[in-house]
């Protein structure tokens, strides 16, 4: 398709469960007010564990969302995937008929999808043996569970995939969905991450893989993202989806739109499993910009992959100064990490509806627990305090582990 025909893409509707509010209003006032959902973990016994904090989603409720029969059929990470999806469908005013069900499609990230039950029928066999598996195991845990079951629940028959590409899985999934509308495969999409990964085994495998802050005795004031005595990660679980649709559908209906998504670039480090490469976020960055027909000097903020572990961190930063030049220290950057934790395959949602929200209400959220400068990382991390600014284009950046990269351009939408 050529340029003069691509169609634009917008959002219309945007939902999220977090571990600092699972509506808009509360999510939007957390992360603005510097507000820490990390918590002394509750699901799992971590008496064994150096690390005992995570972003948990204290009040969900699937009964609010699915029947009680459905929700035995789904993991956690799908439940989780429906409620998100429910509340941006509502935010979106999309009248779901018949007409409309064949018109949308599902895309939905996630890095480590059914873990939980995949857990439970593993300790099932070899504590109880074999009798005792679920037989509904398989469905419960396969990667296109989250989007299949989407679909079903909804109705929707268009295009559904699953996206697994670890920290970066829902960034990819919002920019495939993008793309498929902007070069005429979709009108609508339902595109998005959802992950819960605080299971027994998930969780003690990011202990000893050492990535994990063991700051246990102030979790609020665990995760540090960019801060020279940064000292790991926080696990969180979560889920985000958007609605996005071609301008003209959206026009027709009169659909309310947030924002509009001008680029995506993805790119593979093709390096390392666990350790960034910075000449491949470096390439996804210019792939984005290039996408979006935008310079470098037009981006007003970045929300950042930001982790809080060392290598991350410091690898992000040479990667803005790369790309941005003398201008990377002046654009502000925040990791809402620093609040939320990190939620893997659904982080990229959920920091895409923050930088979205942010040009919407014209205030940066900021980089929390910012507390001694790291001169590695010498650049605006709105340190601890938000700020009001004017923004019209933002960046959100993702990094997965496996070496995948993926970033997202979202405009303010003007009417």
């Amino acid at each position: 398709m050529s340029e003069k025909n691509r169609r634009r893409v917008v959002v219309t509707g945007m939902g999220l469960i977090t571990p600092v509010g699972s509506d808009m209003e509360t999510f939007w006032d957390s992360v603005a007010n510097g507000v820490s959902g990390v918590r002394l973990v509750t699901s799992i016994d971590t008496s064994a564990s150096r690390t005992k904090i995570a972003g948990q989603i204290e009040d969900f409720d699937p009964e609010k969302y699915l029947e009680p029969k459905e929700i035995k059929r789904m993991d956690r990470f799908t439940q989780l995937a429906i409620a998100a999806t429910s509340l941006a469908l509502q935010d979106s005013n999309l009248k779901i008929d018949d007409g409309i069900k064949e018109k949308v499609g599902v895309i939905l990230g996630s890095a480590v999808a059914g873990i939980i039950s995949h857990e439970i029928a593993a300790k099932d066999l070899f504590v109880r043996g074999h009798r005792y598996v679920n037989p509904l195991t398989v469905p419960l845990v396969m990667f296109n569970a989250g989007a299949s079951n989407i679909c079903m629940h909804f109705g929707f028959t268009g295009t559904s995939f699953g996206i697994s590409t670890a920290c970066a899985s829902a960034t990819n999934a919002i920019g495939e969905a993008y793309q498929r509308i902007k070069n005429g495969y979709g009108e609508i999409m339902v595109a998005g991450g959802s992950d819960a990964p605080i299971s027994p085994v998930c969780f003690s495998a990011w202990n000893k893989l050492r990535a994990m802050s063991t700051n246990n005795g102030e979790p609020e004031r665990a995760c540090k993202p960019f801060s020279k005595d940064r000292d790991g990660l926080v696990m969180a679980e979560g889920s985000g989806m958007l609605i996005l649709e071609s301008l003209d559908s959206a026009v027709a209906r009169s659909a309310g739109i947030y924002g509009e998504i001008i680029g995506y670039g993805s790119t593979s480090d093709a390096f390392h499993l666990t350790y960034p490469n910075k000449e491949q976020e470096i390439r996804a960055i210019e792939l984005t910009l290039a996408d979006a027909g935008v310079n470098p000097d037009d981006i007003d903020y970045i929300n950042a992959h930001g982790t809080a572990t060392t290598a991350n961190d410091k690898v992000e930063t040479e990667t803005i100064k790369t790309v941005f030049g003398k201008r990377a220290y002046s654009i502000p950057i925040s990791s809402t990490k620093s609040m939320i934790g990190h939620s893997l395959g659904a982080s990229g949602a959920i920091e895409l509806i923050a930088s979205i929200l942010a040009m919407r209400n014209g205030f940066i959220p900021p980089t929390i627990n910012y507390e001694i400068p790291d001169p590695e990382c010498d650049l605006d991390y709105v340190p601890n305090v938000g700020r009001r600014a004017e923004l019209s284009i933002a960046m959100s950046s993702s990094f997965g582990f496996g070496g995948t990269n993926a970033v997202l351009l979202v405009k303010k939408w003007k009417d």
